[in-house]
């Protein structure tokens, strides 16, 4: 690997741009390392040696179970906390912070310090937290600097009721120096700010609040818990103190006294100060609001109004409310919940109200919490708000309040990728400038902008260069859309959405966007935001997608065999949906199809918006889920496969050119279906019964007693056999791999479509070809005739069966490729023909690179004689699961890059391999074994980069490479100074030597303080020597044992190396 520009090994964790990372090294980065040479190449890693980690770069898309909101109105900042105790901190596109707490405990209320880039966070252990935006060459990062747990109160007995010191609520004052901490108790404590250290000369107990409380009003009850405190607006000394029971004082802190008493009955929710502090409002558990006055009278047992919005049946407790004074006309009162508790109390609502004007916003999850962007000047008259920001379970929501009507805003970042559950993903690297402004143009035409408001939360400063080229990420989904993100940087952007539902007939209505509530409806509710998880229609599902960048050409292939053919076109049309079976079973006898219906199209004309539009349709019979699709645009033709077999259609003349059954008589399974509930759970445990007892004697049936494996197996079982010292135990060579049943349920499915030029029938001509993998470890290559452009309409393409090969352990074929004569990958359709790359090699001899999920092979062509091969499970003990070919490119040379293949494996490592050689070079661990869901969503890129899935609404992007690295780089300009205060000594602010800690939702590996050690170049013979034999046992991939078939080959200085450990620790 040397000079690629895969992630250099010598790193330590830092947190920078906001995110936990490792750092490259110096030499790693390009930059002038200890050498003073800036433009030297790091030394290449040693084949198999264990990396540090992959950089986990950014978190792309919406935070899974957010708990909590906060907002900074001076530093125009927004954070959301989840459950799992992660803090995200966004302002401008591209300006991100993430911070983890220790404990894995849920955020339940943060509060911005204004101005002051510091966050106060409260988890439900009753533990609050100080978080800092602080800097470090050059870039704002967020680290955590201190943490209290709230004591119990002396006299009390907490063991038996620990609940009196939980912290309900907290107020930080304006200025910034004192948080006051409501407790369940219904006690105020107060705290010194930054140092977190309570002033136990202010506290105030309860026992102090009852003392100034008519006799009348106490009647042997208690106050309850505190629910509210709010600062006064024009006097900072006096505040605001609500408690459930319906009690609200005015406290003076300075004079310690009570100043008014407003002796509520009801409930209480919320407190919101209307701003020039003449009046208050509260909000309670029946549906009511009421506003109080505020004046020289110091008890008062009636508001001024009382009203009840949605009333006079039993309505649900209105949870929060504000009141925002606006210039133009009457306040707004705004609040979340309040519905009829009958007929709408299972609706997630807010309800904006300015005079007569109503509107009930309707979201289809819960609502969190929300907050206004509005003046905050205190010399001005009026709130003035502008914007609403609502944070719901499963998105966030931006309402203009300038605009008549109150439209939405669309948020540059957070978007929510699960809006309809993500099926499949699909990943492509440097688009045109022309698909790139079409696709644009198309995405405005179908969300034309409610609103000319800016994105509010636009505070700090994005120093992250502009990104080379657009990157786009196409997520397919359970409703049977397409949406395309721009990847390119570190906000994931919304850019166009396909819909196939149109296509065909369903029982939905599937317009687009929510229909409007009608004018006499009461309530007058509103649909917003975007997130409708429901499916109407399991079929629609999209489970395989491919682009062709070059002719704008699109393949989308869903869970009813439907294979969609579709090309970009700029203007509206009207068309009629061509549709064209194709059998894969081919008339064979004895199956049935249990599974479900195929779906039908649409007949006359169908109205399509500008976009992809449907040129034609491929149904598969059966209608069986498609598992694998490939499409070649030079060549007019599409592959799709099912667990019933694979074809060709040539899409040009709308005729089928191939179908190949690839069904195996005992293939049950595949007859019935994803969606069948008829599967034999007899023949399960048949089945595995049967593979249990082959494991246990088919071993020896399949080695000849004269093969070198026969006779190494009979040496180590009669070491094993032999009594010796118990610590002493023998290592084998690899492990043993059973091979498979050829009867297996479902070993038909096509796993892996390609499409080559290459040569097939003889040395000397090459041509199309078309190869297909399925799960029997079967590899099907056809040689295809291509007309002539000239000839299209004159002769279509046929396809002619060229080699069969059956592999040994029948794993299954998870990837396919051809390498040219310089070991290379060959490139897509069009990008010789547009001068976009090199013509590959067809003077030297054409391989091609089998993957199955148990070991790499190549062979050459056109005889296919095995050339190189490495036994992944045998020597790792995982299966593939991913596969991605990358370019590393050098980080000192912009002429010179490696080609790598790169598998993801069961276990959640990720192994990188020289092409064609298949020597190991790197190892890292990217995702918990246990993240099954993680390891199915992975997709790579060309380019060095990976995404998985970390929730249902979260992508997690790394880097594999120095050179190619999309993270945050931003700064954030505090107001004024403030005292730093040294961060607490925990994971993951321990910025040296520490494990990389697990991001939001912990799918990731906890990575090892050895792991994390530099493995990068050697400095010399002794580091070597002294590397554990864990890291290059006897069988390890590091020993160039078994990788080749080939005996010739290069011994270097590096295979001593890694030779010399395991022989020393053997002699000893």
């Amino acid at each position: 690997m040397q000079g690629a520009g895969l992630t250099d090994r010598r790193r330590h964790k830092r947190i920078r741009g906001g995110r936990a990372t490792q750092k490259k090294s110096e030499a790693g980065r390009g930059e002038e390392g200890e050498s003073g040479n800036p433009s030297a190449r790091a030394s290449p890693p040693k084949p198999g040696r264990r990396g540090g980690g992959e950089k986990r770069t950014v978190e792309h898309g919406f935070p899974n179970q957010p708990s909590s909101l906060a907002h900074d109105p001076k530093l125009r900042l927004m954070a959301i906390a989840t459950k799992s105790g992660a803090v995200k901190i966004y302002g401008a596109p591209g300006v991100e912070f993430t911070g983890l707490h220790k404990e894995a405990a849920t955020v339940t209320q943060m509060y911005f310090l204004p101005g002051q880039g510091s966050l106060l966070s409260l988890l439900d252990d009753n533990s609050v937290h100080l978080w800092e935006i602080n800097q470090r060459n050059s870039y704002s990062y967020l680290e955590e600097i201190r943490t209290l747990t709230l004591p119990g109160r002396l006299g009390f007995d907490c063991a038996n009721s620990p609940s009196i010191t939980r912290i309900t609520v907290i107020l930080l004052k304006s200025c910034c120096s004192m948080a006051c901490l409501g407790t369940e108790g219904g006690g105020v404590y107060f705290l010194d700010l930054p140092s977190l250290q309570l002033l136990d000369g202010k506290t105030l107990f309860q026992d102090e609040v009852l003392q100034s409380l008519p006799d009348d009003y106490k009647c042997g009850k208690a106050l309850g818990p505190v629910e509210s405190l709010q600062e006064h607006p024009t006097d900072p000394d006096k505040i605001l103190i609500g408690y459930s029971r319906g009690l609200v004082i005015l406290w003076g802190q300075v004079t310690r006294s009570v100043a008014n008493l407003f002796l509520g009955n009801q409930q209480l929710e919320s407190i919101s100060w209307e701003r020039s502090s003449r009046t208050f409002v509260t909000s309670h558990s029946d549906g009511a609001y009421m506003v109080w006055p505020v004046n020289s009278s110091k008890c008062k047992t009636q508001p001024l109004t009382s009203s009840i919005p949605y009333g006079p049946f039993p309505c649900k407790a209105i949870n929060k409310i504000l009141w925002r004074t606006s210039e133009t006309g009457s306040p707004f009162v705004i609040f979340s919940g309040g519905m009829p508790r009958a007929s709408y109390g299972d609706r997630h609502c807010i309800t904006i109200m300015q005079g007569k004007v109503q509107v009930t916003l309707d979201f289809t999850s819960r609502v969190i919490d929300f907050f206004t962007v509005h003046n905050i000047d205190p010399e001005q008259e009026y709130d003035n708000p502008t914007a609403l920001l609502v944070l719901v379970e499963e998105e966030l929501v931006a309402v203009d309040l300038q605009t008549p009507g109150w439209p939405t805003i669309t948020p540059p970042y957070l978007a929510p990728l699960h809006s309809s559950a993500i099926t499949c993903s699909y990943h492509i690297s440097n688009i045109p400038v022309k698909l790139w402004e079409r696709l644009l143009c198309a995405g405005k035409q179908q969300n034309p902008p409610h609103s000319a408001v800016e994105w509010p939360i636009n505070g700090g400063k994005n120093l992250a260069p502009e990104p080379l080229h657009n990157e786009l990420l196409l997520t397919g989904h359970e409703d049977g859309s397409v949406r395309f993100w721009d990847a390119s940087g570190v906000s994931l952007k919304s850019l166009y959405k396909l819909t196939t539902a149109n296509i065909f007939q369903t029982e939905a209505d599937h317009n687009e966007g929510f229909p409007q509530s009608g004018e006499e409806e009461w309530p007058p509710f509103r649909k917003v935001g975007c997130f409708d998880p429901y499916s109407d229609d399991p079929r629609l599902g999209i489970q395989k997608i491919s682009l062709c960048k070059y002719s704008s050409q699109l393949v989308v292939a869903g869970t009813a065999g439907q294979v969609l053919v579709m090309e970009f076109n700029d203007e509206k049309s009207e068309q009629k949906i061509s549709l064209s079976s194709v059998d894969l079973l081919q008339d064979r006898e004895g199956f049935t199809w249990k599974g479900h219906e195929r779906l039908i199209p649409k007949s006359g004309l169908v109205s399509f918006a500008s976009g992809f539009q449907p040129s034609f349709l491929v149904q598969c019979i059966p209608p069986a889920a498609v598992t694998a699709v490939t499409l070649h645009t030079e060549w007019q033709l599409v592959a799709f496969g099912t667990s019933h077999g694979f074809g060709v259609f040539d899409y040009y003349r709308q005729q089928a050119v191939l179908a190949r059954c690839t069904l195996h008589p005992n293939d049950s399974l595949a007859m019935e279906g994803p969606l069948s509930r008829v599967k034999s759970l007899k023949k399960s445990l048949r089945q595995s019964f049967r593979r249990i007892r082959k494991s246990r004697v088919s071993g020896k049936k399949r080695l000849t007693p004269s093969s070198p494996a026969s006779k190494v197996q009979e040496a180590n079982a009669q070491l094993a056999e032999q009594d010796g010292p118990r610590e002493v135990e023998v290592t084998p060579v690899q492990r043993r791999i059973e091979p498979r049943s050829a009867d297996d349920s479902l070993s038909g499915v096509v796993r892996c479509l390609y499409f080559a030029d290459t040569f097939l029938r003889d040395a000397t001509h090459h041509g199309p070809t078309m190869w297909a993998g399925t799960n029997a470890g079967s590899v099907y290559a056809y040689a295809l005739e291509v007309p002539s452009r000239e000839k299209w309409m004159e002769k279509s393409a046929e396809a002619v069966l060229g080699k069969e090969i059956q592999l040994m352990h029948r794993a299954p074929v998870v990837s396919i490729a051809v390498l040219d004569g310089r070991g290379n990958p060959l490139p897509e359709p069009f990008e010789v023909s547009r001068d976009l790359a090199k013509a590959p090699e067809m003077q030297g001899s054409h391989s091609v690179l089998i993957i199955s999920e148990e070991q790499f092979k190549v062979f050459t062509l056109p005889r296919v004689t095995a050339k190189t091969k490495f036994k992944l499970t045998a020597h790792e003990g995982s299966r593939v699961r991913k596969l991605g070919l990358m370019s590393f490119p050098s980080v000192a040379s912009d002429d010179y890059s490696e080609n790598c293949l790169v598998c993801l494996t069961n276990l959640g490592d990720i192994h990188i391999f020289t092409i064609p050689g298949l020597r190991p070079q790197m190892r890292y661990d990217c995702i918990r074994k246990e993240d099954i869901s993680g390891i199915a969503s992975c997709v790579f890129t060309k380019t060095g980069q990976g995404f998985y899935l970390i929730s249902p609404s979260e992508f997690e992007r790394f880097s594999l490479s120095a050179r190619n690295i999309t993270e945050p780089h931003c700064v954030v300009g505090l107001e004024g100074s403030r005292d730093h205060l040294s961060p607490v000594t925990s994971p993951h602010n321990n910025l040296q030597g520490s494990p990389k800690m697990s991001q939001a939702n912990g799918t990731h590996k906890l990575q090892s303080k050895e792991e994390c050690n530099s493995l990068g170049a050697a400095d010399g013979m002794l580091e070597d020597l002294q590397l554990p034999l864990s890291q290059t046992p006897l069988d390890s991939p590091n020993s160039s044992a078994d990788i080749t078939l080939d005996t010739t080959g290069d011994l270097t200085v590096e295979d001593v190396k890694d030779y010399l450990p395991g022989m020393l620790e053997c002699v000893n």
